[in-house]
């Protein structure tokens, strides 16, 4: 066998454990029961996601609602125009460290924003501040609408407007029931 063969063939066998991602990575792994209901919705969270700290499906969120603390991690004019009920406002590009006072460390925390991306960050955060059970809502507020579960206004009473981030994440929101806002 020659040496550039030789090579290569080394060169290819190193290299083997990295060709199902990018260099050095592994590839995303999601729990089973995490979804977004759409295909095409489901693989553009996972687009955006590192899954740096772990993920929470919806339909969890709904059941356990009442017993975890749920934090908006949106701007403050997307946060009043709809979200989750019972969610404290956090915030994305300033933090709303007030909203974590009384927060033991070890409760559950949820975490979400649009569909993942800023909510994952500001989860990133408060895992660095000594938080141990955060989550990050999978598909965040988009595949709670999107499912049909119930959104609530600035003054606490339920609302169909859903607050999109701007027209070109608009798409996302694929429940027709809800007035887009951006």
């Amino acid at each position: 066998m020659s040496i550039l063969k030789r090579f290569t063939f080394l060169i290819s066998i190193l290299l083997s454990p990295f060709s199902c991602s990018s260099w050095g990575q592994s590839p995303k792994v999601l729990p089973d029961h995490v979804r977004c209901e759409d295909p095409s919705f489901h693989q553009k969270v996972l687009q955006m996601v590192s899954l740096s700290i772990p993920v929470m499906d919806v339909e969890e969120l709904n059941n356990i609602q009442d017993e975890v603390y749920i934090f908006d991690a949106r701007e403050k004019e997307e946060y009043e125009v709809s979200h989750i009920p019972g969610a404290r406002y956090l915030g994305y590009q300033s933090v709303d460290l007030d909203a974590l006072r009384n927060v033991p460390s070890d409760a559950t925390v949820v975490v979400y924003c649009s569909i993942g991306y800023r909510s994952e960050k500001i989860g990133e955060q408060l895992k660095n501040k000594g938080f141990t059970n955060v989550h990050n809502l999978y598909g965040s507020i988009f595949e709670w609408a999107n499912r049909g579960y119930g959104l609530e206004g600035k003054d606490g009473h339920p609302t169909t407007r859903i607050h999109t981030y701007n027209k070109n994440w608009s798409k996302w929101m694929l429940n027709d029931a809800l007035v887009k806002i951006w």
